[in-house]
């Protein structure tokens, strides 16, 4: 199986270093030393060198001012931005102008994607539903809007085609950058049990944010939508829409967790290579070695299976198990994996893997919150068995 990237790819490989080499994991207060959120806002400059060097229209098409690549072109730079701890919603803002690219009305692409590429808009999606157990989208309920133009707003995109639109009501709990995002995708479901996903700004009449803190210190938000009214042209009814961008919102997570198992890993083998016990490093003792290496075959595991998922999104490629299958399998491996990875990390680190002035502890809380994100490894294991009895492999 040949995973070598292209030469665009790899440019994207590299301008993303390049910004994030000046980033530091330790540039807010730590989590653990901190009651609230480590911060009110995203990283603004942070934000506005990913717009700079054009990778937040990587993934859009040319007519939107993109590059027009692919998936694995994001996995790429959302693996690099993982291992400096980023705080961006890259994963997110991408994902959502995907999905509105691929699926949603052409004017309010023609509207939004631009200036997303630009970094003028930051998008989120709600994908955890009330509790994080259930189907986001049985979370809201989208329900025609029988006042017709009545509660129509003209600033809108879209709002000039005189459709009647849609209502919401439900809540969605952490919803990651809400606070910071100027627009939030909200998957819903029709009377018709249809899921679909309707596009909400952050200040729209009866959205209400409570404040949310994730495990890695992060400013996350509970969504509330009361009679929230959006036009035709902010809802996506196309099928498989929210399956597809929740798809690529959990491949990128893989993409994330890969990243993040890298530096630790790196921070591993720096540390036991310097510190010295009986007159050796540490990195020498066998025990040390064994657990090491193991972690290392998580990380190759993590790599092959998050590589074949982003593949099958971006190419379509058929399988013997529909894409679902590959992204499940690269789930689990980066579930489990990125938390074995940092617990070997500070069993190895000792007592100085907690110390808070050693950045460890950050990717850490940073793994845990990664690890759970859209479902722990035993849901998509659940899921994976779904598909097998499904589609058997004999």
């Amino acid at each position: 199986m040949d995973f070598t990237f292209t030469e665009e790819q790899q440019a994207a490989v590299d301008a993303a270093r390049a910004l994030f080499s000046g980033v530091e994991p330790d540039g807010v207060p730590s989590p653990a030393l901190t009651p609230g959120a480590v911060a009110e806002d995203i990283d603004r400059s942070v934000w506005t060198g990913l717009a700079a060097g054009d990778l937040l229209s990587l993934t859009l098409a040319p007519e939107h001012g993109g590059a027009g690549l692919d998936a694995v072109a994001l996995c790429l730079v959302l693996r690099e931005s993982a291992k400096v701890l980023a705080r961006v919603p890259l994963l997110e803002t991408c994902a959502v102008a995907m999905t509105i690219q691929q699926h949603g009305d052409p004017g309010l692409a023609a509207e939004l994607l631009p200036r997303v590429g630009r970094g003028e808009l930051v998008l989120t999606v709600g994908a955890n539903g009330r509790t994080g157990h259930d189907p986001a989208e049985l979370a809201v309920t989208a329900r025609r809007d029988l006042a017709g133009k009545a509660g129509q707003d003209h600033d809108r995109p879209g709002s000039e085609d005189g459709g009647a639109g849609w209502v919401l009501d439900g809540v969605q709990s952490g919803v990651p950058w809400a606070r910071s995002a100027d627009w939030i995708a909200v998957p819903a479901h029709t009377d018709e049990g249809l899921a679909v996903l309707a596009l909400v700004r952050r200040t729209d009449e009866g959205v209400a944010l409570a404040e949310q803190v994730s495990t890695s210190g992060e400013l996350f938000a509970e969504v509330r939508l009361d009679t929230v009214r959006v036009e035709d042209s902010a809802l996506i009814s196309t099928p498989g829409a929210w399956e597809w961008l929740r798809t690529l919102l959990t491949t990128g997570t893989c993409a994330l967790a890969l990243g993040l198992g890298e530096a630790v890993l790196a921070m591993t083998s720096e540390y036991t290579g310097k510190r010295e016990q009986f007159g050796h490093p540490v990195a020498t003792f066998q025990s040390v070695a064994v657990q090491a290496a193991d972690r290392y075959i998580d990380l190759r595991a993590m790599e092959v299976t998050l590589w074949q998922a982003a593949w099958r999104i971006s190419t379509g490629a058929p399988g013997t198990l529909p894409v679902a299958g590959d992204v499940a399998v690269a789930k689990i491996w980066a579930s489990d994996g990125v938390r074995r990875i940092t617990q070997t990390a500070q069993h190895l680190h000792g007592g100085f893997g907690a110390d808070t002035d050693y950045p460890l502890h950050r990717f850490h809380a940073w793994a845990k919150q990664i690890e759970l994100s859209l479902g722990p490894a035993a849901m998509h294991e659940e899921a994976l068995g779904d598909l097998l009895a499904a589609h058997p492999l004999g």
